[in-house]
C-alpha cells in the first residue's frame, strides 16, 4: 500500500473500529462503494495496520471456556487458570469459588430462588459473594456434619441471603442418615419440610462434584468400608448432592438417596440453571460423568480439569438437553 492508501485505510479503520460507523456511512464519506470499504478494512487487518485484541482477566481462559461450552453443550462454561503453586492432584482450587460467585451475580435475577448444595466449592463461593439481586436462598442438601453447620452449608445459605437481602431456608440436618426411616422422619420435620417445599421453585442452583475416593467425595467419607465397596461394585465414578453416577452419567446406587437429606435428581433436572463448581485433575473424570448425566447446565472449572474434559467424548446427549441417560 502506498502512502495515500495507508492514510485512507487508517482513516476508514478509525471510523469503523473506534467511532462505530457503518461501512455504508464510511463509503458515503469517502465516495467509494461499501465493498471497497470492506476490502480496505480486510487489507488493514492483513497488513497489521489494525490489530484487534480480545482481553479478559488473566485468570480466565476464554479459549478453553468456549471450547468446553461447545463440547458438552453447556449454557455457560468458565475455565480458570489452575494456580501455579497448586499440586496437580489438588481438587477445587479456592479461586473457583470466587469466579463462581461472580457468575451467580450474573445469572441470578430479582425474585429468583437460589439453591445451594453442600460442598467445599459452594462454601468458598458463598464466602466470596459480594452482590446478588434480592432473592430467596434455600439449602438443597443436609450438612456433612451437623456439628460443623456454622462453618458449612447452613452458613453459606445465610451468607447468600444476607448479600441478597432475601429470605434464607437452611436445613439443620445431616446429609446422610443411618437408615431410610430416620431420613423420612427428618424430612417431615417442619423446618426441613419448609425448605423442601422450595425445591420446585428453585431457578438457579450451585452444586459441587466429588470423585469416588477419600477426601474428594463427602458421601464416600461418610460411608463404611463395606458400603463403599458395594457402591464401587456398581461402577461409581462420581457423586453430586448424594447422587451417584457411573462414567456414562447413569445413576447407580439409588437406594442411597433414601437415606439422604437432599434434592431429588428429577427436581434437579427441572431447575433451569444448575451450575457445577469443580476442578483439578483428580476430579476430571467425575466432572465428565456428571456432565453426561444431563443434570448440569453450566460449569466453573480450571485448566487442569478442562484439558481432560476436552479430550473425552461428551456423550450422545449434551448437558444442555437435560435428558436422562437411563431413559
Amino acid at each position: 500500500m502506498g502512502p495515500a492508501e495507508l492514510v485512507q485505510a487508517a482513516a476508514m479503520a478509525r471510523r469503523f473500529y473506534l467511532e462505530g460507523k457503518s461501512k455504508i456511512q464510511i463509503a458515503e464519506e469517502f465516495g467509494v462503494s461499501r465493498f471497497k470499504v470492506a476490502r480496505v478494512l480486510e487489507t488493514a487487518l492483513e497488513r497489521d495496520l489494525v490489530r484487534i485484541e480480545i482481553r479478559v482477566p488473566a485468570e480466565l481462559d476464554a479459549e478453553r471456556s468456549d471450547a468446553l461450552r461447545a463440547h458438552f453443550g453447556l449454557r455457560h462454561a468458565v475455565v480458570v487458570e489452575s494456580p501455579a503453586e497448586a499440586a496437580d492432584e489438588s481438587p477445587d482450587p479456592e479461586n473457583l469459588g470466587e469466579v463462581a460467585a461472580d457468575l451467580l451475580g450474573e445469572l441470578v435475577n430479582e425474585g429468583d430462588v437460589l439453591g445451594l448444595a453442600w460442598g467445599r466449592s459452594t462454601i468458598h463461593m458463598a464466602a466470596a459473594l459480594d452482590r446478588l439481586p434480592p432473592c430467596t436462598v434455600v439449602q438443597l442438601t443436609g450438612v456433612y456434619d451437623a456439628g460443623t453447620a456454622e462453618r458449612g452449608s447452613v452458613e453459606a445459605v445465610r451468607r447468600a441471603a444476607q448479600v441478597s437481602g432475601g429470605d434464607a431456608h437452611p436445613i439443620y440436618a445431616p446429609m446422610l442418615l443411618p437408615d431410610a426411616a430416620t431420613a423420612a422422619a427428618l424430612r417431615n420435620q417442619t423446618g426441613i419440610a419448609r425448605a423442601f417445599e422450595y425445591f420446585d421453585k428453585v431457578t438457579v442452583a450451585a452444586v459441587s462434584i466429588g470423585s469416588w475416593e477419600p477426601g474428594i467425595s463427602t458421601v464416600y467419607d461418610m460411608l463404611s468400608d463395606e458400603e463403599r465397596a458395594r457402591y464401587a461394585s456398581f461402577g461409581v465414578a462420581a457423586e453430586m448432592s448424594a447422587h451417584l453416577f457411573d462414567r456414562d452419567g447413569r445413576r447407580v446406587g439409588r437406594d442411597l438417596g433414601e437415606r439422604c437429606i437432599t434434592v431429588e435428581a428429577d427436581r434437579l433436572r427441572r431447575i433451569p440453571e444448575v451450575v457445577a463448581i469443580a476442578g483439578g485433575q483428580r476430579k476430571a473424570e467425575a466432572i465428565a460423568a456428571v456432565l453426561r448425566s444431563g443434570l448440569v447446565t453450566s460449569l466453573v472449572t480450571d485448566t487442569a480439569a478442562a484439558d481432560h474434559l476436552l479430550s473425552v467424548q461428551a456423550g450422545p446427549r449434551p448437558a444442555l438437553e437435560r435428558a436422562d441417560p437411563d431413559d
